[in-house]
């Protein structure tokens, strides 16, 4: 894996320490993917971490914004986000359809105390930060 350069506001991380302990650890994993995926691709160089609307955030140069929250009024789960009117959750959609829970076009949604599908997961979470460069592309590559 390669090193990119995370720029990353100081504001997120105190997001993640106002989680409950239940949904911390899984909100956590999630960041960590994103971290992951985005030394895995070769295009991206830099990540940015910041906050919109109060949730975790993370746009690479030529992707499209990805956020993630757990929300108190659905207390069992949280969801990975993505720019509605992008192809991003319908192409999801027709790829995984069996595998994910989705919410409109905008999310992945887990319950707590799922077993997330990394691989599969983490085809997503590099298809939104490269979205740009693969938006022409039947089912955007997956």
């Amino acid at each position: 894996m390669k090193t990119i350069q995370l720029r990353s506001n100081p504001e997120v991380k105190a997001v993640f320490n106002c989680y409950p302990d239940t949904v911390q650890k899984q909100m956590e994993r999630l960041r960590a993917l994103v971290l992951e995926v985005a030394t895995e691709v070769e295009e991206i160089k830099s990540l940015e971490e910041t906050l919109k609307w109060g949730e975790p955030s993370y746009l690479a140069k030529k992707g499209s914004t990805l956020r993630m929250d757990w929300k108190s009024k659905a207390p069992n789960q949280y969801a990975l986000y993505f720019k509605c009117t992008s192809q991003l959750v319908p192409s999801f959609r027709t790829v995984f359809k069996d595998l994910f829970t989705f919410e409109k076009n905008r999310a992945i949604v887990f319950q707590l105390d799922d077993k997330l599908p990394e691989a599969e997961l983490k085809q997503c979470i590099k298809a939104a930060l490269t979205y740009h460069s693969i938006k022409h592309l039947p089912l955007l590559g997956l």
